[in-house]
């Protein structure tokens, strides 16, 4: 009778376990897993083999997931084991099945604070920040001093919004761990959100102190940079983390926004769609490429960019709100607010996209005085809510022999409110009125060295918090601050929330409501608010004499030519608006004008005829009218101020849009001997055009309906004398009105200024 074959025995003898010990101690990973395999093919059932060659795959950056997923069958009481295992389900993408294993841990050892982190981690990467939290906490609890938990708990306390206590977290972690660049990585990355831009800057750099080849910190460093206004060492920093990572699409991404703020475009686009080649679903990173496209005129592109932004990232509010930007500038009015409505669903204090919703609001139809009202005073709380303390006392004295005014603008520059403010700057009492301007804009040109001799200092905004900004403002004494943008772009309206100087005022660069209880005056005029239109403001409303601008003659010297319909035998119409001021009911009223009069033509220019795409939608939309596109002649943006001025040459009398009429264009046309008719609305944007145009006497093309515009467009054309003659002389009229009176009008401007500086005083036991 054969005996009984040997049990064969389940774990190697301890000696030779040891061995393989010695050698994953000693970092020899390869030859302890090619030793470890051959030992399991004697002892298949030796959890902790299977354990032990896990470990050594993992660490040579292979795949461990098969060898944990073994060790936990034979090991099904080992809290190691289940851990082990949730690490390798989440590298693999497993997040549900990686979060079991952790949970399998921690039921095993409730003091596993390493998989209480982890566990947090997985659930983190899933949007699950509450559960993520408790995690972290527990981790922490079990281990006070363990960093990484500290660091992780910083991240998830930042996306719950609770910043201060994300900042101590953070601090903590490095406290904990000084010598980790991760920790001061993720703490300038707080401190940067807080808009703490010093300190952030400081902790990037004392990560690359610790890590010099720390590759995401020299991009975050750029984008800092960036930030801060220091381009040029935004875009070396940005270079250096390529020079380490390659293919690191952050990188290229930030390194683009550092090339576009430079107005590098092209480069700035061979960035971004570097970033797209190595990341194709990096939402940001086609936000961006939108921006760009955008400033380069590629509208139609730039919206597919912003499209697929959105795409990629269904709540990227930012994209949604760039979205809404373009959509207005391309005249689809409702499908922007469409956009920025979804921009504030999903981040309900975005202050930008409420700037923006106000914009669209006051330049789209169908949305009344209370609607409007309501939202601005919206705003108003939404920065209001944002300021930790409010100035109260300021450093100017009460009883000055001059007032120190600070203008606030990001126009300051080759743009209309540049042109109007200049002959004002040119014609104030430097006795009466000290300057300092506040630019919240990189850019900078010809016109900017024409200002910039003007004022007592210059100084930039960019790169500053609203915080900071205010306490530089405040540290300037300034007595009357003026804000020159109003709800456009590039605008410090919740600055002003801080209350940086005793009167600020709206003036010049809007027209409607700040919303900004702060914000104690708008200065206009009459006519662009009459009496029984106050109440749609939250500011005083202040009245100038006359005019509430003067325009600054183009330094051009262009005759006024004779008028084209004498040549021609037919009148041209023009209009040189943006589509995004036409309201729903300009191209109708302009196709029955043309219907009545047959052998009219149209001449119409705007940068975004200049899209071939966007001008084949707008002849679309043309014939959707039945205007013949043969009648009408499309330009694009002008390569200069003169070429632009030139093409008043062509055109015998302007067209405005509406709801959204011109104002430097009118000006402009009435300089080169072009009168407009405008149709006056009930919102000081409506009633822009009629302001000019009755500052500048000519108060008969200003009308009130859609019908009485149709009929004096008719009417006006049916004289083609009176019309030449009016041409003749009209340069030589408006420059003889209030409109061009650049020395009356800085009389009046600095009247009203010490006026309202007068009224602080009378009213306030402020001293």
């Amino acid at each position: 009778m054969k005996k009984p074959a040997a049990k064969q025995p389940t774990e190697p003898p301890r000696a030779d376990v040891e061995g393989l010990l010695a050698l994953y101690n000693a970092r020899r990973y390869a030859k302890a897993e090619s030793r470890t395999r051959a030992l399991l093919q004697h002892y298949p059932e030796f959890g902790f083999g299977w354990k032990l060659l896990g470990g050594t795959l993992q660490m040579q950056g292979k795949d461990p997931l098969h060898t944990y997923q073994k060790t936990t069958q034979l090991l099904p009481d080992d809290p190691q084991a289940h851990y082990n295992l949730g690490v390798a389900l989440k590298s693999a993408g497993r997040f549900d099945d990686a979060a079991a294993s952790y949970r399998k841990a921690v039921k095993l050892k409730p003091d596993l604070a390493e998989a209480h982190n982890n566990l947090g981690t997985v659930l983190k990467d899933q949007g699950q920040f509450d559960a993520a939290l408790s995690s972290y906490r527990r981790a922490i609890e079990i281990k006070p001093d363990f960093a990484d938990a500290h660091s992780n708990l910083a991240y998830v306390l930042k996306q719950l919004g609770q910043f201060d206590a994300a900042v101590a977290s953070c601090r903590r972690a490095v406290a904990l761990n000084p010598n980790s660049p991760i920790a001061h990585n993720n703490l300038g990355i707080l401190l940067q959100d807080a808009g703490q831009l010093d300190a952030a800057l400081a902790s990037y750099r004392r990560a690359i102190e610790i890590k010099p080849d720390f590759a995401e910190v020299h991009s975050n460093l750029g984008n800092i940079l960036n930030e801060l206004g220091q381009l040029d060492a935004a875009v070396a920093s940005c270079r250096r983390a390529l020079e380490i990572k390659p293919d690191f699409a952050g990188a290229h991404n930030n390194l683009g926004v550092a090339l576009k703020e430079l107005g590098q475009f092209a480069v700035a686009q061979a960035s971004y769609q570097r970033a797209l080649q190595i990341k194709p679903d990096y939402a940001v990173a086609h936000n961006n490429l939108g921006n760009v496209l955008k400033e380069c005129g590629q509208l139609d592109a730039a919206l597919a960019s912003y499209r697929k932004a959105v795409e990629f990232e269904p709540d990227y509010a930012e994209a949604h709100s760039n979205l809404s930007i373009l959509l207005k500038d391309l005249g689809q009015n409702e499908d922007a607010l469409a956009s920025n409505r979804r921009a504030l669903e999903l981040q309900p204090d975005y202050v930008e996209a409420q700037t923006n919703l106000l914009f669209l609001l006051n330049s789209t139809s169908g949305y009344d005085a209370p609607c409007r009202f309501e939202e601005a005073r919206k705003f108003g709380r939404m920065v209001s809510k944002k300021v930790t303390s409010r100035f109260s006392a300021w450093q100017c004295a009460t009883q000055p022999e001059r007032l120190r005014v600070g203008i606030v603008s990001g126009d300051l520059h080759n743009h209309p409110v540049g042109y109007a403010l200049k002959s004002l700057l040119e014609h104030l009492d430097p006795a009466r009125v000290e300057l300092i301007a506040y630019s919240t804009n990189r850019m900078s040109d010809e016109f900017t060295a024409l200002l910039k001799p003007y004022f007592a200092a210059w100084k930039p905004l960019y790169g500053y918090s609203d915080e900071a900004a205010a306490r530089l403002v405040h540290a300037d004494g300034v007595h009357v601050l003026l804000d020159l943008s109003g709800h456009t772009g590039k605008n410090r309206l919740s600055m002003f929330a801080w209350k940086p100087a005793p009167v600020q005022a709206s003036w010049l660069g809007y027209f409607a409501t700040t919303g900004v209880a702060e914000m104690d005056y708008l200065l206009t005029s009459e006519a662009a608010v009459p009496e029984a239109h106050r109440g749609q403001y939250t500011e005083t409303v202040w009245y100038l004499p006359d005019t509430w601008l003067c325009f600054t003659p183009p330094d051009v010297d262009l005759p006024v030519v004779p008028l084209p319909a004498l040549q021609n035998g037919y009148i041209t119409f023009g209009c040189f608006q943006r589509l995004d001021k036409f309201g729903d009911e300009v191209l109708p009223a302009w196709s029955h004008i043309l219907t009545v009069l047959p052998g009219a033509r149209l001449h119409l220019a705007c940068k975004q005829l200049g899209d071939p795409a966007l001008a084949a939608q707008f002849v679309e939309r043309l014939q959707q009218h039945g205007i013949d596109p043969a009648r009408v002649e499309m330009c694009g943006a002008a390569p200069s101020r003169e070429v632009y001025l030139a093409r008043y040459a062509e055109v015998d009398m302007m067209l405005d849009s509406f709801p959204y009429p011109g104002v430097t264009t009118t000006c402009e046309a009435l300089w080169m001997g072009v009168p407009t008719l405008t149709l006056a609305g009930d919102t000081l944007l409506a009633r822009q055009g009629a302001g000019v145009l009755t500052a500048a006497g000519l108060g008969d093309w200003v009308v009130t309906s859609v019908a009485d515009y149709i009929a004096k467009a008719v009417a006006l054309a049916g004289d083609v004398s009176k019309l030449a003659a009016l041409r003749a002389g009209l340069r030589e009229q408006t420059s003889a009105s209030p409109l061009f009176d650049a020395r009356r009008f800085a009389r009046n401007f600095e009247d009203a200024l010490w006026a309202m500086w007068q009224a602080r005083i009378r009213h306030s036991d402020w001293e």
